[in-house]
């Protein structure tokens, strides 16, 4: 898990490669986007804001990170390696999605942070906050416009 303090630093960091410029992007069309409607850029990007759900177990991904950029209020993401962490729900090829239960790294975000969970990572969040949600693709070999 990286945390970052804010867009800048973000910006500052990941400056160059096509899938942290689109990222970008997507931060900067927030005045333009309606809430739970998934966007996309390309076909290794897709983002979304909404309101903090409490996640009951562990999300990870294999295909997609997660970056979560805070707009409003705060919330504790829980971080933790998924081999740290019990399956309850095999990987899905359809949703990018598996599950897991188990105890990791409790963080507190506030608004105007940002947080990347890498796909050998897996959290859950808890809190009230309206944040984006990217998620953008590690599968740079794959796609040609990456």
């Amino acid at each position: 898990m990286v945390v970052l303090k804010s867009f800048e630093e973000f910006k500052n960091i990941f400056r160059t490669g096509k899938k942290w410029i689109r990222c970008a992007e997507a931060i900067n069309n927030i005045p333009n986007i309606k809430e739970n409607i998934y966007y996309s850029i390309g076909d290794s990007l897709v983002y979304m804001i909404t309101d903090s759900k409490e996640e009951k177990e562990f999300c990870g991904h294999r295909r997609y990170m997660d970056i979560f950029y805070y707009l409003e209020g705060g919330e504790t993401i829980e971080v933790s390696p998924k081999n740290k962490l019990d399956v309850i729900e095999k990987y899905s090829d359809e949703t990018d999605r598996e599950y897991f239960e188990g105890t990791g790294e409790k963080v507190e975000i506030k608004e105007g942070e940002m947080v990347i969970v890498e796909i050998n990572e897996a959290c859950k969040c808890y809190g009230n906050a309206k944040k984006l949600i990217i998620r953008v693709t590690v599968e740079d070999n794959y796609f040609l416009n990456k």
